[in-house]
């Protein structure tokens, strides 16, 4: 069954708004570029706190990175009453995952035991800090399935007892969005999702694009 998670996601902003209500947030954060589009619009009908917790990304320092422009956009953006929760640093627990699939491609079952990871992290800490709703920005990339982050983020919720929040951030041209303000805040804008395993791909995708350019 195909769902429309941004009509559920209309029809909760809705309920919400005729109650009057601006219920609490934990959105799991992956980067400030795919934050930006989804910090922009969901502020509006929710009091946010990002989560910033990613074992996915191999290099520390390109995770420090990530981290500090998520906290730079919330400053420029002036959102002052969003905080940023940052997650410990927990690579290890990323390799040890990846293990089980070792040759998988991106977008295949590592990168959906990846996003497991992250989203039962988000809302074990969502229902312990007592969050209406839990969700991650991760949707807005078109690279990324809706569709597995929302079945992982129910079952997180029934697991957790907390509210997930359905998400297709890629509607309503929220990926267009996110370039827009990407080059307002002039934000840094990685090309791979962080993993060493991502960052082969890619680099292995520029190489054979050089070479067909060489090639005539």
């Amino acid at each position: 069954m195909n769902h429309n998670y941004q009509k559920e996601l209309d029809q909760i902003i809705k309920k919400h708004q005729e109650a009057g209500e601006k219920p609490s947030l934990l959105l799991h954060s992956c980067c400030a570029p795919c934050s930006s589009y989804v910090l922009e619009y969901l502020s509006q009908y929710f009091k946010i706190t990002i989560y910033y917790y990613n074992p996915n990304i191999t290099e520390e320092a390109e995770y420090y990175k990530r981290v500090r422009e998520v906290k730079r956009l919330t400053d420029e953006m002036n959102l002052s009453e969003i905080s940023v929760i940052e997650g410990e640093y927990e690579p290890s627990l990323f390799f040890e995952m990846a293990k089980k699939w070792p040759g998988e491609k991106e977008g295949g079952k590592r990168c959906y035991d990846c996003y497991r990871m992250r989203l039962f992290k988000t809302a074990f800490l969502a229902a312990k800090m007592g969050f209406d709703y839990f969700t991650t920005t991760l949707s807005i990339s078109p690279h990324k399935n809706a569709g597995w982050l929302n079945e992982l983020s129910v079952k997180a919720g029934e697991e957790f007892h907390v509210s997930c929040l359905p998400a297709d951030f890629k509607k309503k041209n929220g990926y267009k969005r996110s370039i827009e303000l990407s080059a307002i805040y002039d934000l840094y804008r990685q090309d791979y999702c962080g993993c060493i395993f991502s960052k082969r791909e890619r680099e292995e995708e520029k190489k054979k694009n050089t070479a067909k350019h060489l090639d005539f």
